[in-house]
């Protein structure tokens, strides 16, 4: 893969710094490679490196299956018409879905609100060898439910639970410890904020609004959400200072331009895996025995079928 670091270093919410979310650049196209050209020409020129991409990471897939050693978790947050479900099509479009497993979190039903709040995402976490995607995740919890508190009265919490702000620090407390727990066990994490604009969110719901192969995602809570843009501008600013970490840093993607978006997450995942540093198991020396048996078998099969034809 070409050297994208320096592009992935901006990217990065450094472990205990802030995020700085008002100071990202939502429409940022990736630096050099990408800001002088046109939108025409840096759309195409993003799809080439796409294409590119997705090809090493299903190289990068199979090693990660076989080597059984290691599995990806990858956690998508992000605001309405953000892109999530895009980006999870076009840049896992050439993995093999049998090693990938893609889990979309909605409303808590019944028996997840008798659990604690990382129950329900933390069966999902993906065995080795597989990759793992949480559309949304245990961090609305600490957004959502941050921004709409009045949700804590049906979680049945015990009476000794911390309130106000103390709430939310022991709950990136308890992620911080979780994340890191599988990150020991070998679940490497990687945590991505598709990073939208205001004004770009207005334009897709309008787009939505007409077009009749998207209108059906459109709900008037969405617009009600809306409403509280600068809660949760503040909200996800506290928990991706809080909750980047080492073991599972936050990548802030700029998502207004989703073909740039794309890109820069199909970068992240391949230098994730790679970073591994994994390779096909190694055969010992009865193996490969083995496998030369299995050799003179089957090359002998084909003489003794010649054979019996020629009869």
């Amino acid at each position: 893969m070409p050297d994208y670091s320096d592009v992935l270093e901006r990217l990065l919410v450094e472990p205990g710094k802030p995020a700085r979310l008002h100071a990202r650049d939502t429409a940022w196209k990736g630096g050099p490679r990408f800001q002088h050209l046109a939108k025409k020409e840096a759309k195409e020129k993003a799809r080439e490196i796409l294409d590119r991409l997705k090809a090493e990471l299903a190289d990068a897939q199979n090693v990660l299956w076989a080597s059984d050693t290691y599995s990806l978790l990858v956690v998508l947050q992000a605001l309405d018409a953000a892109g999530k479900d895009g980006t999870i099509k076009h840049v896992m479009s050439g993995v093999n879905p049998q090693g990938c497993e893609v889990t979309s979190f909605k409303q808590p039903s019944a028996e997840e609100l008798d659990h604690d709040f990382l129950w329900r995402c933390a069966k999902r976490v993906p065995e080795r060898g597989r990759i793992g995607i949480f559309n949304r995740s245990y961090y609305e919890e600490v957004l959502v439910v941050r921004v709409h508190p009045e949700l804590l009265e049906y979680q049945k919490l015990p009476p000794d639970t911390p309130s106000g702000k103390h709430l939310w620090k022991s709950r990136f407390e308890q992620i911080n410890a979780f994340e890191e727990h599988l990150d020991r066990c070998g679940t490497r994490i990687v945590k991505l904020f598709l990073h939208l604009s205001k004004d770009e969110q207005k334009e897709r719901f309008l787009a939505r609004l007409d077009d009749p192969e998207k209108q059906w995602k459109f709900s008037r809570a969405d617009l009600a959400e809306r409403g509280h843009w600068d809660e949760y501008m503040a909200a996800y600013e506290d928990a991706l200072t809080a909750t980047s970490t080492p073991w599972a840093p936050w990548y802030v993607i700029p998502a207004d331009h989703k073909y740039v978006a794309r890109t820069l997450v199909a970068a992240i995942l391949v230098q994730t895996i790679e970073g591994l540093d994994l390779a096909y198991p190694q055969l010992d020396a009865k193996q490969i025995a083995a496998l030369e048996e299995a050799r003179r078998h089957l090359q002998g099969e084909g003489s003794a079928d010649e054979g019996s034809g020629e009869a």
